[in-house]
Protein backbone atom coordinates (compact mmCIF):
# COMPACT_ATOMS: atom_id res chain seq x y z
CA UNK A 1 0.00 0.00 0.00
CA UNK A 2 0.79 3.54 -0.37
CA UNK A 3 0.52 6.47 1.83
CA UNK A 4 -2.32 7.77 -0.33
CA UNK A 5 -4.33 4.40 -0.21
CA UNK A 6 -4.30 4.86 3.57
CA UNK A 7 -7.78 6.70 3.68
CA UNK A 8 -10.94 6.29 6.64
CA UNK A 9 -12.37 2.90 6.41
CA UNK A 10 -9.28 1.60 5.35
CA UNK A 11 -8.17 -1.67 7.51
CA UNK A 12 -3.89 -2.49 8.27
CA UNK A 13 -1.56 -3.91 9.95
CA UNK A 14 -0.25 -2.18 12.23
CA UNK A 15 1.60 -4.24 15.23
CA UNK A 16 0.47 -7.23 13.31
CA UNK A 17 -2.65 -6.47 14.71
CA UNK A 18 -5.94 -5.40 12.56
CA UNK A 19 -6.38 -1.44 12.83
CA UNK A 20 -9.28 0.76 10.95
CA UNK A 21 -8.37 3.79 9.94
CA UNK A 22 -10.88 6.84 11.58
CA UNK A 23 -8.88 9.75 9.89
CA UNK A 24 -5.37 10.73 8.01
CA UNK A 25 -3.59 13.27 6.99
CA UNK A 26 -1.32 14.29 4.14
CA UNK A 27 1.45 16.34 6.17
CA UNK A 28 4.53 17.31 3.83
CA UNK A 29 6.93 19.49 5.71
CA UNK A 30 9.90 22.06 4.11
CA UNK A 31 13.31 19.87 3.99
CA UNK A 32 11.21 16.61 4.79
CA UNK A 33 9.77 13.27 3.59
CA UNK A 34 6.34 13.72 3.28
CA UNK A 35 3.96 11.51 6.40
CA UNK A 36 0.93 10.32 6.64
CA UNK A 37 -1.11 11.08 10.06
CA UNK A 38 -3.34 8.67 11.08
CA UNK A 39 -5.90 7.90 14.00
CA UNK A 40 -6.57 4.23 14.10
CA UNK A 41 -8.98 1.90 16.14
CA UNK A 42 -7.41 -1.51 16.82
CA UNK A 43 -10.17 -4.06 16.24
CA UNK A 44 -8.71 -6.52 18.91
CA UNK A 45 -8.98 -4.23 21.76
CA UNK A 46 -10.96 -1.49 20.86
CA UNK A 47 -8.27 1.02 21.37
CA UNK A 48 -7.67 4.38 19.63
CA UNK A 49 -3.59 4.85 18.33
CA UNK A 50 -2.22 8.10 16.59
CA UNK A 51 0.21 7.07 14.60
CA UNK A 52 2.48 8.69 11.10
CA UNK A 53 3.59 6.25 8.45
CA UNK A 54 6.34 7.61 6.82
CA UNK A 55 7.10 7.55 3.33
CA UNK A 56 8.44 4.29 1.73
CA UNK A 57 6.97 2.57 5.39
CA UNK A 58 5.80 -1.03 4.17
CA UNK A 59 2.16 -0.65 5.10
CA UNK A 60 0.20 -3.94 4.97
CA UNK A 61 -3.51 -4.11 4.17
CA UNK A 62 -5.70 -6.40 6.87
CA UNK A 63 -7.43 -8.95 6.10
CA UNK A 64 -10.67 -9.28 7.82
CA UNK A 65 -13.47 -11.52 7.07
CA UNK A 66 -17.10 -11.41 7.98
CA UNK A 67 -18.99 -13.87 8.88
CA UNK A 68 -22.58 -14.44 9.78
CA UNK A 69 -23.63 -16.06 13.11
CA UNK A 70 -26.71 -16.73 15.71
CA UNK A 71 -25.83 -15.47 19.08
CA UNK A 72 -26.86 -18.21 21.59
CA UNK A 73 -26.02 -16.81 24.91
CA UNK A 74 -23.13 -15.09 27.25
CA UNK A 75 -21.57 -16.32 30.70
CA UNK A 76 -18.02 -15.65 32.41
CA UNK A 77 -16.28 -17.20 29.73
CA UNK A 78 -17.14 -14.74 27.04
CA UNK A 79 -20.13 -14.55 24.35
CA UNK A 80 -21.36 -18.03 21.78
CA UNK A 81 -22.06 -18.09 18.92
CA UNK A 82 -23.57 -20.55 16.22
CA UNK A 83 -21.94 -20.30 11.99
CA UNK A 84 -25.91 -20.42 10.15
CA UNK A 85 -23.63 -22.47 7.82
CA UNK A 86 -21.77 -25.63 9.60
CA UNK A 87 -23.86 -25.09 12.84
CA UNK A 88 -20.35 -24.54 14.92
CA UNK A 89 -20.05 -23.05 18.02
CA UNK A 90 -18.00 -19.87 17.92
CA UNK A 91 -16.48 -18.42 21.46
CA UNK A 92 -15.52 -14.98 22.03
CA UNK A 93 -14.00 -13.98 24.68
CA UNK A 94 -15.29 -11.75 27.23
CA UNK A 95 -12.62 -8.83 27.48
CA UNK A 96 -13.43 -8.57 23.49
CA UNK A 97 -17.86 -9.09 24.07
CA UNK A 98 -18.08 -7.58 27.14
CA UNK A 99 -19.39 -4.47 26.00
CA UNK A 100 -21.39 -5.52 22.96
CA UNK A 101 -23.57 -8.41 24.61
CA UNK A 102 -26.06 -5.85 26.18
CA UNK A 103 -27.28 -5.20 23.01
CA UNK A 104 -27.87 -9.11 21.65
CA UNK A 105 -31.24 -11.10 21.92
CA UNK A 106 -30.73 -14.76 22.07
CA UNK A 107 -31.38 -15.81 18.77
CA UNK A 108 -30.46 -12.36 16.87
CA UNK A 109 -28.30 -12.94 13.69
CA UNK A 110 -24.77 -11.20 13.82
CA UNK A 111 -22.23 -10.07 11.84
CA UNK A 112 -18.70 -11.22 13.45
CA UNK A 113 -15.04 -9.97 12.03
CA UNK A 114 -12.60 -12.83 11.55
CA UNK A 115 -8.88 -12.24 11.93
CA UNK A 116 -6.67 -15.17 10.91
CA UNK A 117 -9.48 -17.49 11.75
CA UNK A 118 -9.88 -16.52 15.09
CA UNK A 119 -13.40 -14.07 16.11
CA UNK A 120 -12.29 -10.51 17.27
CA UNK A 121 -15.65 -8.29 17.42
CA UNK A 122 -18.92 -8.18 17.06
CA UNK A 123 -20.24 -5.92 14.55
CA UNK A 124 -23.77 -4.40 15.60
CA UNK A 125 -25.80 -1.94 14.29
CA UNK A 126 -26.32 1.38 14.74
CA UNK A 127 -29.62 1.29 16.33
CA UNK A 128 -31.31 -1.11 18.38
CA UNK A 129 -34.81 -1.86 19.76
CA UNK A 130 -35.08 -3.70 23.21
CA UNK A 131 -37.77 -3.70 25.42
CA UNK A 132 -38.01 -2.63 28.94
CA UNK A 133 -38.21 -5.44 31.42
CA UNK A 134 -38.01 -2.79 34.53
CA UNK A 135 -38.26 0.87 35.71
CA UNK A 136 -38.98 3.01 38.47
CA UNK A 137 -42.58 4.74 37.62
CA UNK A 138 -41.73 8.84 36.53
CA UNK A 139 -42.71 11.20 39.35
CA UNK A 140 -44.81 14.35 37.72
CA UNK A 141 -42.52 17.27 38.55
CA UNK A 142 -39.15 15.45 39.16
CA UNK A 143 -36.56 16.92 36.50
CA UNK A 144 -34.09 17.58 39.26
CA UNK A 145 -32.41 14.83 37.87
CA UNK A 146 -32.32 16.18 33.99
CA UNK A 147 -35.96 14.08 33.47
CA UNK A 148 -34.43 10.97 33.07
CA UNK A 149 -34.36 7.38 35.32
CA UNK A 150 -32.75 4.10 34.72
CA UNK A 151 -34.25 1.28 32.67
CA UNK A 152 -32.86 -2.30 32.52
CA UNK A 153 -33.59 -3.73 29.51
CA UNK A 154 -34.78 -7.58 28.69
CA UNK A 155 -31.11 -8.26 28.03
CA UNK A 156 -29.95 -7.01 31.64
CA UNK A 157 -28.52 -3.55 30.06
CA UNK A 158 -29.37 -0.71 32.35
CA UNK A 159 -29.59 2.58 30.11
CA UNK A 160 -30.87 6.00 31.18
CA UNK A 161 -34.53 6.63 29.69
CA UNK A 162 -36.98 10.04 29.88
CA UNK A 163 -39.67 9.57 32.34
CA UNK A 164 -42.30 8.60 30.14
CA UNK A 165 -40.80 5.07 29.55
CA UNK A 166 -43.11 2.25 31.31
CA UNK A 167 -42.39 -1.36 31.98
CA UNK A 168 -43.08 -3.19 28.41
CA UNK A 169 -42.40 -0.55 26.26
CA UNK A 170 -40.03 -0.93 23.37
CA UNK A 171 -37.06 1.52 22.86
CA UNK A 172 -34.50 2.40 20.34
CA UNK A 173 -30.71 2.19 21.53
CA UNK A 174 -27.58 3.67 20.15
CA UNK A 175 -24.99 1.06 20.61
CA UNK A 176 -22.36 3.57 20.12
CA UNK A 177 -23.14 5.98 22.55
CA UNK A 178 -25.38 3.60 25.10
CA UNK A 179 -27.61 6.24 24.85
CA UNK A 180 -31.47 6.10 24.70
CA UNK A 181 -32.75 7.40 21.04
CA UNK A 182 -36.38 6.84 20.94
CA UNK A 183 -39.75 5.04 21.77
CA UNK A 184 -40.04 2.47 18.84
CA UNK A 185 -43.86 2.16 18.11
Amino acid sequence: MNLTDLKKGILVLYNDQPHEIMWSQFVRMQQRKPVMQTKMRNLVTNRVVEYSFKAGETIREAEVNKQTAQYLYADEQGAHFMNSETFETIDLPEELSADKVGYLKEGENVTLKIFQDKPISIELPVKVSLKVKDTPPGVRGDTSSGGTKPATLETGLIVNVPLFIKEGDTIRINTETGQYVERAS
